[in-house]
């Protein structure tokens, strides 16, 4: 996720959802996947190996995510499709606080919700209102692979369910208003055509043809 406003249902616990240490392979330096890449919508597994090869990725996700000005990075923003996520609200290095969450779900949502000017890394430069819950609880594991429960709001809150959202292979936009989304199609349509000419190939999403993503539309479920 990208400061407001500055250039600046789960998963199943069967065994074929599970990482193997080939999912978590990384080769440096990461680089943030930008839409409409399709890692970007792929299934994330879930981690169940703890080690220093995951510590080092995470490490690595907050140096790519403080280098291009964000505040909170997914695993499927750097090519990784795990359930990993980085965020630090404050978003400079040594100042706040790093939270690092494996394999979260969301235990509850608040009924308040409140919109927000959100950017996202994988879509530099767009800005658009979204609205979310307030607050979350959630359930995850550390990067040490201990379980706990937390409960946030305000900034901390929404970082996290835009994160959670990229696990889940879904986009800022499949959150927006009708109104909100024209306002942006016009930059997410740059964005397809420069992933037709770097790639060579057709894009595998056409804002043009967008239909809103009913199964998201209540939010979010126990999962």
């Amino acid at each position: 996720m990208a400061p407001a406003g500055q250039a600046r249902r789960g998963f199943s616990f069967q065994e074929d959802n599970l990482a193997s240490p080939a999912d978590s392979y990384h080769a440096a330096p990461l680089k943030i996947v930008e839409y409409p890449d399709p890692r970007l919508r792929a299934k994330n597994k879930r981690i169940g190996t703890f080690d220093e090869s995951l510590k080092k990725l995470a490490d690595e996700m907050f140096d790519v995510m403080y280098k291009t000005d964000g505040i909170g990075l997914s695993a499927p923003q750097v090519g990784m499709n795990i359930q990993l996520m980085v965020f630090n609200p404050v978003g400079e290095r040594g100042e706040g606080e790093e939270i690092v969450l494996v394999n979260p779900v969301v235990h509850k949502s608040s009924k308040n919700t409140f919109s927000y000017n959100e950017g996202c890394l994988s879509f530099p430069g767009i800005y658009a209102d979204v609205v979310r819950p307030a607050s979350v609880k959630i359930d995850a594991r550390d990067i040490n692979g201990a379980r706990f429960r937390v409960n946030l709001s305000g900034l901390p809150a929404r970082i996290f369910q835009h994160e959670f959202d990229h696990l889940q292979g879904m986009l800022f936009f499949d959150r927006m208003t009708e109104d909100v989304l024209d306002s942006i199609r016009s930059e997410l349509k740059a964005l397809e055509k420069k992933y037709e000419d770097l790639t060579g190939q057709p894009s595998p999403e056409n804002i043009d043809n967008y239909k809103q993503r009913q199964q998201f539309a209540a939010g979010f479920s126990r999962t």
